[in-house]
């Protein structure tokens, strides 16, 4: 999933900054999850699917070579959080170092807890993330190398990650042509989400 995108989505939509992490993780009903994370949970899926059917995102995942046919949408989300990162100012207010300090910090406040709605495996990426601090270096190449190494680890797929590298290399144009168009759309569909969120995944 693309970290830096889903916790930026969060912040602008005033909802918890972990749970839009915590979704990928969860298989427990958000119904019967803490009031204070259903919300941003719900968000999560509405926007992993909006990301994975939008016709932009749709017509970028078919122009992925076919011997990483199985990774591409992971690649995508790559790229998404590399050139969120990369033109951060053009998007929040605040700079990317200082908007990453605060979102580590609710993100290890979220680690302290462990149950079905904070999965163990979640919290353990959260100390790594933190500790390494993949979301500001999503702005660099070697970030990129390293978001796609821990993409990797653990990937059904995993052998297709052996050029991925080489494949965003070679599809900058069409990532970043995708993303400068997609993603103001996906902005405000998250934001009328937040203001639309069913009764149900509403907090209290």
């Amino acid at each position: 999933m693309n970290f830096l995108t889903h916790l930026h989505l969060a912040e602008i939509s005033k909802t918890h900054i972990a749970a839009n992490l915590a979704g990928n993780y969860i298989s427990a009903p958000i119904e019967q999850a803490p009031v204070t994370l259903r919300q941003g949970l719900w968000l999560n899926q509405e926007i992993n699917q909006l990301c994975l059917t939008h016709e932009l995102t749709l017509e970028l995942l078919e122009q992925f070579p076919a011997e990483v046919s199985n990774i591409a949408a992971d690649l995508m989300f790559i790229s998404f959080d590399h050139y969120l990162a990369y033109y951060w100012e053009e998007y929040h207010q605040q700079s990317l170092r200082d908007f990453c300090d605060t979102a580590y910090t609710e993100l290890k406040q979220f680690a302290q807890q462990s149950d079905d709605y904070h999965p163990e495996v979640l919290n353990q990426l959260i100390g790594k993330m933190c500790r390494e601090d993949w979301l500001t270096g999503y702005a660099t190449q070697d970030g990129i190398k390293q978001a796609i190494a821990q993409r990797a680890k653990h990937h059904p797929h995993t052998a297709q990650f052996k050029n991925a590298y080489k494949v965003l290399n070679n599809m900058q144009i069409e990532t970043e042509t995708a993303f400068r168009t997609f993603y103001p759309q996906l902005m405000a569909y998250t934001r009328i989400w937040s203001r639309k969120t069913p009764a149900e995944f509403q907090p209290q």
